[in-house]
Formats: C-alpha cells, sequence, structure tokens
C-alpha cells in the first residue's frame, strides 16, 4: 500500500488550496523530502514535499481546488531506474583508482548532458513560460551552468510584450519569440480563466469591507521637494552603507509610525464588541505579485531605521516576485500602505485591509504650479489618501493623522529628530 500525500494544515483561516504546478512527473522515482508540486493559498505559495522515497502516483490535476486533508498523490514502494542500476554494480576494489568503478561518460554525452541543463527552466521559470506560452529554446539562461531562472522568464515576458506593442498593426509580419493570440477588429471571441484561491479571496474579502463598514476617504497633497532634494544629496552614501536603495516608502513608514502613536485610533480594529487598540506598528505594504496583489508585513515598524524598513521592503517584494512569502509573514499588521504611483495612480480612494481600521495611498509625483509664501511657484506634489473605517476612527483623528504624515513628510528632519 502506498503512501498518500495530503494537503497539510497551513493556517487556521485557510480551507482550501489550488495546485499550482508539478514539480515532478507522473511516474517519475522521488526522494524523500523532495518537493512534487507547489500549492497556492489566498494568502501565499507553499511547497509540498515528498513523505518518503518511492513511485510517484499523481492524484490530483493542475488547477484542481483541494480542501485541507484532500489526497494530492501517493508514492508507493519502488526503486529509480539510476538507483537500481548502481546498486547491482560490484564495488570496485579498494586498490583500483575509483574512475574504473564507473565508467566514464562519452564526450557526446557529456556534449548533451550540458546542453540540456542550460536550456533547462526552473520549476518556476517553467511555470511562467508555459502560461506566457514563450519557448524556453529563446532564453538564454543565466542560472548555474545556463539554468534559466525566473528572472530570466520575467525579461523575456517583458521583451516579448515590448516586441508586441512595437509591431506594426499592418505590412511586415514581426517575429516574435511568443506568438500572438491575433482578434480581428469586430469579432466577439471571449476567454475564460479559472479564478485563482488567491483572487476569489480578494474579491471576497473586498467585497466584505465595502458592506461591513462605514468607510470614508480624506485627502490631502504632499510637497516632495524637500525628501526628493535629501534622497538627491545622500542616496549613493546610503548606498555605499547600507547596500540598499534610499526610496520613498521608508520616509512614509516612518512617518506614518510617528502619526499612528499620536493617533492610536488609526491603528485599532473591532474585534466583537472590543475596540483593540495596538501601541506597535506592524506595517503591511501592499507589493505585486505575478499572481495578484499581496500584502506582506514589516513587524515593529516603529523601531526600525530608515536603512532597516528599505531592507524589509526589498526582501518582502523579492520573495512576493517568485511566491516565497510564508503566511505568517503576510498575517497580522495593524496599518497598510499602497503605493498606486508606481501605475501612475493621480488620485484613488484604497480599500482598507480588514481587519484594519485604515489603510495610507501614495500616488503618482506631478509636477504643479502651487502658492508658496504668496509666490507661484512648480513643485514635484503628491496626492495622499487615507481611507478609515468611521466606526473606529473619527473625522477629527483622521484629518489629523494625515496632516501629522504630511508635516513630517515636508520636513522629513523631522523623522530623524523624533518631533
Amino acid at each position: 500500500m502506498g503512501l498518500e500525500i495530503k494537503v497539510p494544515a497551513v493556517g487556521e483561516s485557510i480551507t482550501e488550496v489550488t495546485l499550482s504546478q508539478w514539480l515532478k512527473k507522473d511516474g517519475d522515482y522521488v526522494e524523500m523530502d523532495e518537493n512534487l508540486a507547489e500549492l497556492e493559498s489566498d494568502k501565499a505559495t507553499f511547497e509540498l514535499p515528498a513523505e518518503k522515497a518511492g513511485i510517484l502516483k499523481i492524484v490530483a490535476q493542475e488547477g484542481d481546488t483541494l480542501e485541507i486533508g484532500a489526497v494530492v498523490c501517493i508514492i508507493e514502494e519502488g526503486e529509480g531506474a539510476g538507483q537500481a542500476k548502481v546498486e547491482e554494480k560490484p564495488a570496485a576494489k579498494a586498490d583500483e583508482p575509483v574512475a574504473k568503478a564507473a565508467e566514464a561518460p562519452k564526450a557526446g554525452d557529456e556534449e548533451r548532458e550540458e546542453n540540456y541543463a542550460a536550456g533547462t527552466p526552473s520549476p518556476a521559470a517553467a511555470k511562467l513560460l508555459k502560461e506566457k506560452g514563450i519557448d524556453p529554446s529563446t532564453i538564454k539562461g543565466t542560472g548555474k551552468d545556463g539554468r534559466i531562472t525566473k528572472e530570466d522568464a520575467l525579461k523575456a515576458e517583458q521583451k516579448t510584450a515590448e516586441v508586441k506593442s512595437a509591431a506594426p498593426t499592418t505590412g511586415t509580419k514581426t517575429e516574435t519569440a511568443a506568438t500572438a493570440v491575433k482578434t480581428v477588429a469586430g469579432s466577439r471571441d471571449e476567454r475564460r480563466e479559472k479564478m485563482t484561491s488567491l483572487r476569489k479571496t480578494i474579491a471576497k474579502r473586498l467585497v466584505t469591507v465595502k458592506n461591513e463598514t462605514a468607510m470614508l476617504t480624506t485627502f490631502n497633497e504632499v510637497d516632495m521637494k524637500p525628501i526628493m532634494d535629501l534622497r538627491t544629496k545622500y542616496k549613493d552614501k546610503f548606498k555605499d552603507k547600507y547596500g540598499v536603495g534610499l526610496g520613498f516608502m521608508s520616509f512614509f513608514t516612518k512617518a506614518v509610525t510617528t502619526a499612528l502613536a499620536e493617533w492610536p485610533a488609526v491603528n485599532a480594529r473591532i474585534e466583537d464588541n472590543e475596540i483593540v487598540y495596538s501601541h506597535f506598528a506592524d506595517v503591511s505594504i501592499a507589493v505585486s505579485a505575478p499572481k495578484g496583489l499581496v500584502v506582506p508585513v514589516i513587524r515593529n515598524a516603529e523601531s526600525m531605521t530608515l536603512d532597516e524598513i528599505e531592507k524589509a521592503v526589498r526582501d518582502l517584494a523579492l520573495k512576493a516576485r517568485d511566491n516565497k512569502l510564508t503566511i505568517e509573514e503576510m498575517t497580522g499588521g495593524t496599518f497598510t500602505i499602497t503605493n498606486g504611483g508606481v501605475f501612475g495612480s493621480m488620485m484613488s480612494t484604497p480599500i482598507i485591509n480588514a481587519p484594519q481600521s485604515a489603510i495610507l495611498g501614495m500616488h503618482n509625483i506631478v509636477e504643479r504650479p502651487v502658492a508658496i509664501h504668496g509666490e507661484v511657484v512648480i513643485r514635484p506634489m503628491m496626492y495622499v489618501a487615507l481611507s478609515y473605517d468611521h466606526r473606529v476612527v473619527d473625522g477629527r483623528e483622521s484629518v489629523s493623522f494625515l496632516v501629522r504624515v504630511k508635516e513630517l513628510l515636508e520636513d522629513p528632519a523631522r523623522l530623524l529628530l523624533g518631533i
């Protein structure tokens, strides 16, 4: 009787997962603890390891939605071809050279093995290339021994998109790595895709927030010139000393944590009939990932320096890009910051990340004429928006919080002096 490999419990609130990709094929010999498949929950992607060595028998298929405890595959007793072959060979004598115990590969075999390795994408890269319809043979891998990494796949996807956008709509045909699906003008074709667990959960949570909270949004604008001047002056020294770039997110996070300490209701949440006030700031940062928007958390951001925040943001963004965020890294935030400005957003009303009571939206920086000391000058301005739950946060608190954030950003020396 084979060993059933089941969907493990990955969190109290998670009841089902989606089998996003098999990393092994049916009938493959697998070693104990070798990763068999990628499972996707509404919060993160994780790998399913083999609990023993043997022959893999696949039960669930890619795209299936599985409940916790459902059987994914079975590992039956058996040996791999390579393993059996090695065991059948007699051991080499002590006085024989080690090379004689195993037959040396032929020159042609060595070349074929090298070529195969050089053109082989990693599991994550293979999945992305398959989704985008890109031929791996058109990509030169930069990984170990020429292996195609996920970064290589992302670059190929971007290059393909650029070629498509530059291609003429009529006239000569442009060759691309992937053949675009042509849509005839006036056609009424449709395409259906199954919603992922992440997208279904996002949809459900957003509707719930809109229906169950008294959400309002207040706006202000920030003169970004002081921060931009500071970054221009010190960004090279900052990078040399700390090994990370100095971005806007660290300034906003510091400003937010200072304002949260002064207006604790913005950092609170409702639990049953009580309001819970957190005396710490676990700031959730909205990050764009291949499968959608995710919101990992920077713990105790109020006690972190600018460089520590930048490093935390960088590490979380890289994990999000590679689908390596854990459940713990994506739960428990007390306040959220989202930056729609990176996509060109001028102004928006961000939706609260429940059970939190507020979220700050950053937007793009645009040079606009503003009046300063009675004179009209051109300044790089950013609109900021604070959406909040009016059941917890009053108008005075929300407006005062946003004004305090504005003051700190327009005079960043205050962030360093704590005033």
